[in-house]
């Protein structure tokens, strides 16, 4: 296989004559044309002009790039062109408050911060500069960031010649989603995320790759490292068409995927739940009826919504892929869920966190005691440990707090969990937010298994007492009765707290921010972990 370089993919691509086209929910809001789909070689010819402008607005080799727009797929392709002049982008999402990305940017101290107008609207509402050397505005007006520049000053400047690097050499910054306070922006360079994961996505795997017939889409956060291994692994297949969804509101994403029914389909599991409408009775197969792969990462899906999902396919036998990983480390697990997997059985509630078994020949768990980091025996519940090669370089601007993470040759990665006797690895809780004799996440799962009309059950752990479950209804309504009989077997809990959807704070994945809910409802913005008494040498297993 040709060397796969992000910097200059759609070039390589439209020599080979690339079949695949592009579409949009939405046209690109950097695409002069306003253009609905686009080839290859149109992809490759905006890639290489916003190359152009992001030279011509001060970024050069070395320079950290932060890219600060609303949710779309060309903050990929910004990303694609600050690697192509030897830069290094590091998007950001948005959705943050600005103080958040103040202190993102403080840390990154970028060369160029390139932002769209409302990122740079609400910089100015709360007085807030953004930290950079130099600041490239997409659109709006020049005047709410003095000393910007404006898109329409380096539109048409020449590109320089792509830039290559050393596999070694930082890459690309991806930030985690956040659910536990401030993201960590995690460093990844050309070995750990080109050759280690897009690599290995863009080979032929029977079932999981894409294949010249598909019509592949994704509904995702596009600031996320994910977003950038997915996209240069999907188009390098060359698969007919894909898909690309900007706005999750169901009313808006359903046209588009009537209008180009995907054959496999990435979307985030908090975008999944708010689908499954579309999924439903008969005009669930108008939508993904042509769906063989579906495709869901950064956290479980609850079961109901696998099995309504999977139940809207014609396909004979479509499946589910679960992967389980971490912006640190790419993908750990992977699993497949079918029909059967996820169906009822003797009144048994299936569960989604059996996250399966590690990436074969790449990744190796531990599962350990948290206070010493000693192995614990299989099926009982501790600290998963992991290594892979995948792992990326460091945090920017926290390096003391990568070190005490990678504990000798091993990542913690925080979660807790254990390995059942087959090999599996079933993830219970983040280690914060674990309860003793009980797993929160496998309770939600329990919950939304049992009470129809449960969107979202969120069980918080308090200083002391119960766990207190928050539950979001598609109704707003929850009847206690009904609670207390589907609940009746679970660990003790207090009575349920019905918030709205947009109530709960979250991620720009979807999770929600349970520090925070937590800190909000209960006064507790964090538990403290068990505390440490070994070195990082017990952790060399």
């Amino acid at each position: 296989m040709k060397r796969l370089d992000v910097a200059t993919l759609f070039d390589t691509l439209a020599d080979r004559h690339s079949p695949t086209t592009a579409y949009f929910s939405r046209p690109l809001d950097i695409d002069p044309g306003a253009a609905a789909a686009l080839g290859v070689a149109d992809l490759a010819g905006l890639v290489e002009d916003a190359s152009g402008w992001l030279a011509a607005a001060g970024a050069g080799p070395g320079d950290r790039v932060a890219i600060v727009k609303d949710n779309h797929w060309d903050i990929v392709l910004l990303a694609m062109a600050a690697v192509r002049i030897g830069a290094v982008p590091a998007p950001l999402a948005a959705h943050l408050a600005p103080a958040t990305l103040g202190t993102l940017l403080a840390r990154l101290q970028p060369g160029l911060a390139v932002l769209d107008g409302a990122a740079a609207e609400r910089f100015a509402a709360v007085g807030i500069e953004p930290t950079a050397r130099r600041v490239l505005l997409l659109d709006g007006p020049p005047e709410v960031l003095p000393g910007a520049v404006p898109l329409s000053d380096v539109r048409g400047r020449r590109a320089p010649a792509p830039r290559r690097r050393r596999d070694d050499e930082p890459l690309l910054v991806v930030h985690t989603s956040g659910t536990t306070g401030t993201p960590k922006l995690v460093v990844h360079s050309g070995a750990t995320i080109v050759r280690r994961l897009i690599g290995f996505e863009a080979r032929r795997w029977p079932v999981l790759s894409s294949r010249p017939d598909d019509t592949v889409a994704a509904a995702t956060s596009f600031v996320h490292g994910r977003a950038f291994a997915w996209t240069a692994s999907v188009f390098w297949l060359r698969p007919h068409a894909v898909g690309l969804i900007a706005d999750h509101d169901p009313d808006r994403a359903g046209p588009f995927l009537r209008e180009h029914p995907p054959t496999t389909l990435e979307a985030l599991p908090a975008t999944y739940v708010r689908w499954q409408h579309l999924a439903r009775g008969e005009g669930g197969t108008d939508v993904f009826g042509r769906v063989r792969l579906y495709i869901s990462t950064f956290d479980a899906v609850h079961p109901p919504a696998v099995r309504t999902f999977l139940a809207a396919s014609g396909h004979r036998r479509p499946v589910w892929l679960q992967g389980w990983g971490q912006s640190e480390t790419g993908p750990l697990t992977f699993r497949l869920l079918t029909r059967a997997s996820v169906a009822e059985a003797g009144g048994r509630s299936p569960t989604t966190r059996d996250l399966g078994r590690p990436v074969p020949g790449r990744t190796r768990l531990s599962v350990v005691d948290p206070a010493t980091l000693r192995p614990v025996p299989r099926g009982r519940p501790g600290l998963i440990l992991a290594r892979t090669p995948a792992l990326g370089l460091g945090y920017v601007g926290e390096p003391e707090r990568w070190a005490a993470k990678a504990p000798g040759r091993w990542w913690n990665t925080e979660d807790i969990g254990m390995k059942t006797r087959t090999g599996s690895v079933r993830v219970l809780d983040r280690e914060i937010d674990s309860v003793p004799g009980m797993s929160c996440v496998e309770v939600e799962d329990v919950v939304d298994d049992r009470i129809p009309g449960v969107l979202e059950c969120v069980v918080l752990r308090p200083a002391e007492g119960p766990p207190l479950p928050v539950v979001v209804t598609e109704s707003g309504r929850l009847d206690l009765e009904t609670w207390r009989r589907a609940t009746a077997d679970l660990p003790t809990m207090t009575d349920p707290l019905v918030m709205a959807w947009d109530d709960l704070p979250r991620t720009g994945t979807g999770k929600v921010r349970r520090p925070e809910l937590r800190a909000r409802l209960l006064g507790t913005p964090r538990c403290v972990p068990h505390p440490r008494t070994a070195g990082p040498e017990a952790a060399e297993l």
